[in-house]
């Protein structure tokens, strides 16, 4: 092996430790979220770094086998977000206030 061929062996090497480092964080995050709404972008989160890994294992190995699949992935991940998002926009909806029957209302 060459010079740059090690510098990129233990560039992707660190990559992928700081991936998997990442992936065990943002597990973390999906068990102790305080709110639904963490815990979505969590998952969220964890699609972005499995599309990371694959892309790290595609450096690695020199093939561009994964780059369909990471394709399809950020798209599941996009709409699965959009979906969360509206769906939590539906539920945290402002509620009108109820009129008081003091300030301004004069018969």
């Amino acid at each position: 092996m060459s010079g740059p061929e090690n510098v990129d062996r233990v560039l992707i090497t660190a990559a992928v430790v700081l991936i998997v480092v990442a992936g065990a964080l943002l597990l973390v995050r999906v068990n102790r979220g305080p709110s639904m709404l963490d815990r979505a972008i969590a998952l969220d989160v964890f699609a972005a770094v499995v599309i990371a890994g694959l892309g790290a294992k595609s450096a690695y190995a020199r093939d561009s086998f994964y780059f369909p699949i990471m394709l399809v992935l950020a798209f599941l991940g996009f709409t699965g977000s959009v979906g969360i998002a509206r769906f939590i926009a539906v539920r945290d909806k402002p509620r009108p206030r109820p009129r008081s029957a003091g300030k301004g209302d004069r018969g």
